[in-house]
């Protein structure tokens, strides 16, 4: 079933997934893990993934990404196709255009805070005082311009989170991709980072999909898919007897 935009959404989609598939072999035998999946999703929405471990969530999002190419079907972000890619141009399509946020946060133990961030501008060939200035900006952005030349281990879960998720976004993607973000927080931090980075995604209009196996967390954004059977399927919302 295709995931449609909201009644009346006058965005268009920023990332179209038609009928996506992709298998691997465990033994002699041959596992099934997407199969003909379809959604959309539009500018400065956040949608939800919901599905339990192994259901292929993460597996999705690499696809996504382009580190991993289907089986068949396509992936269009803004109106490229990036399952036409050469791997080198997937390489440098995810490194200017999308975001990654991790479960286990994936800071550079090496690098302070800001050096962190940073990081992810020089990639994209901006450096010196622009890079610093960007930088900067962002972290004050999650709440953190106070702890720039701080160590990533003298943090706790949620600041290092929410370095996590000013390095997402400081060289302005046009997609974030979020696996399990809050996998790894107690709940009320958890509520806190998904609310910061809900509000980031609406107010720079950026998209976010999101993995998860939490339906609580999955029920805090815009739109939510369950991915059951290999298909992406509207979540099903238990209702009162």
């Amino acid at each position: 079933m295709l995931a449609r935009l909201m009644p009346g959404h006058a965005e268009p989609a920023v990332l179209r997934i038609r009928r996506l598939s992709r298998s691997f072999r465990e033994g002699e035998r041959r596992h099934l893990v997407l199969d003909a999946a379809d959604a959309e999703v539009a500018r400065a929405q956040s949608m939800a993934i919901l599905g339990r471990s192994g259901s292929g969530k993460s597996t999705l999002l690499n696809l996504v990404s382009g580190i991993d190419q289907p089986d068949s079907g396509t992936i269009e972000i803004d109106g490229r196709l990036i399952t036409s890619m050469t791997e080198r141009e997937r390489t440098l399509y995810r490194r200017r255009h999308i975001g990654f946020i991790y479960q286990f946060f994936h800071l550079i133990p090496t690098l302070d805070v800001e050096e962190n961030v940073r990081l992810a501008l020089e990639l994209n060939g901006v450096r010196g005082l622009q890079a610093r200035r960007r930088s900067r900006a962002s972290l004050d952005e999650v709440g953190l311009g106070d702890r720039l030349a701080s160590a990533p281990d003298a943090l706790s879960g949620g600041e290092q989170q929410r370095v996590a998720i000013a390095r997402a976004l400081v060289h302005e993607p046009t997609l974030i991709l979020a696996d399990e973000p809050t996998g790894n927080l107690d709940d009320q931090t958890a509520e806190q980072v998904m609310a910061l980075l809900r509000g980031l995604v609406r107010e720079r209009g950026v998209t976010l999909l999101m993995a998860t196996h939490a339906r609580a967390l999955a029920l805090t954004t815009d739109r939510q898919l369950e991915l059951r059977d290999g298909r992406l399927q509207p979540l099903q919302v238990a209702r009162d007897a």
